[in-house]
């Protein structure tokens, strides 16, 4: 079962991920809320729409923008709207 580590914390796992540009997509329920802080950091993507970001916070430490959603993705990118994925050091198997 694909889960994210980070700082030695599994912060998300699911069977139900999606694989979108070589990334694991997690449903927005199998996050663990505890460790997820919204960012105020914004970006776009021109097939995907606006993605709004997480900052990962474990044992005191802080991963800024760590995580990514789209919470109004564009039509082509609907099947996985709201679902998370990771950069910057979380590791995804």
């Amino acid at each position: 079962m694909p889960k994210a580590t980070w700082n030695g914390v599994v912060v998300a796992e699911s069977a139900e991920t999606i694989e979108v540009d070589g990334n694991q997509y997690f449903p927005p329920n199998a996050i663990d809320e505890r460790y997820f802080k919204p960012s105020e950091t914004q970006s776009y993507c021109p097939w995907k729409g606006h993605a709004r970001y997480y900052t990962i916070e474990v044992n005191g430490e802080q991963n800024p923008d760590a995580a990514w959603y789209y919470p109004e993705a564009s039509e082509k990118a609907r099947h996985f709207e709201n679902y998370v994925a990771f950069w910057k050091g979380v590791v995804v198997e």
